[in-house]
């Protein structure tokens, strides 16, 4: 059995990994971001008949950071995250700040917060849920991907980094799940778009993309999570690597005007 936290748990992959965790028989602290969501999800685990503890934790603040620096984990998730949309010529710099405060640097300062512990018993495992967003470059997502970006660079560094430690490091790379949170994240900029100002038009914008079942590799995902010796990058669905190869190797070879 290992003790493992997961932050962003009130929701979508977090959530399901919590409980397919806890269904393991894992020890599962199943961190949500705001108060109103510890109910829901105590709810959802009981419905699974699975025990999950249900915490409140919001990795940008220093108090439950704190507080959740003191548990004695085997295996740190960190899946807590938010998408702006809209696009990098419009967005406002406080929105495009907020995104990285969030996926970047509250997302490292919060795995710091338990290096110290990890490296002196010279164990452990941290796992990104970064997505293929990592990967690629999309019109009105530019502020998500680029956090995404350095996070896969800031995974692959302390994978290098923390390997003489004997501790482990690794993402989880979704594609387009039908959580809601891709949905979500191209209305987010309903709250600052002001089309008589605008250089780019956000009418009608969509997420086009397909996508997958929200649940269909929730248990290959899991299995990453306890397998130390998993790769450091794990794309989800398998299948998905061929197009993230293809729209890369375009972009060595794109043009300006062609």
């Amino acid at each position: 059995m290992k003790n493992i936290l997961i932050t962003g748990a009130g929701t979508g992959f977090g959530k399901f990994y919590s409980i397919e965790l806890a269904k393991r028989g894992h020890n599962v602290y199943a961190a949500v971001e705001l108060p109103s969501q510890l109910y829901p999800l105590r709810e959802e685990a009981a419905k699974h008949n699975v025990s999950i503890n249900v915490i409140k934790v919001d990795i940008t603040d220093p108090i439950d950071v704190n507080y959740a620096s003191k548990l004695d984990i085997d295996i740190l998730v960190n899946n807590a995250g938010i998408g702006e949309g809209g696009s990098i010529v419009d967005m406002p710099d406080s929105v495009f700040r907020k995104q990285f405060d969030i996926n970047v640097f509250g997302t490292l300062s919060f795995t710091k917060a338990f290096l110290r512990k990890f490296t002196e018993r010279k164990s452990g495992r941290i796992v990104f849920v970064s997505s293929v967003a990592g990967f690629l470059s999309t019109n009105f997502t530019g502020a998500y991907t680029a956090s995404k970006h350095a996070l896969e660079s800031i995974a692959e560094t302390l994978q290098l980094e923390l390997k003489p430690f004997g501790i482990s490091v690794s993402t989880i790379n979704p594609a387009p799940y039908k959580t809601g949170f891709n949905d979500v994240q191209l209305e987010a900029f309903y709250n600052w778009y002001d089309k008589s100002t605008a250089i780019i038009d956000h009418d009608g914008v969509t997420f086009t993309m397909p996508q997958y079942d929200q649940y269909q590799d929730i248990k290959e995902m899991v299995d990453v999570i306890l397998d130390d010796r998993a790769y450091v990058r794990n794309v989800f669905p398998k299948e998905f690597e061929d197009t993230i190869k293809t729209i890369q190797k375009d972009a060595w070879v794109a043009k300006n005007n062609s």
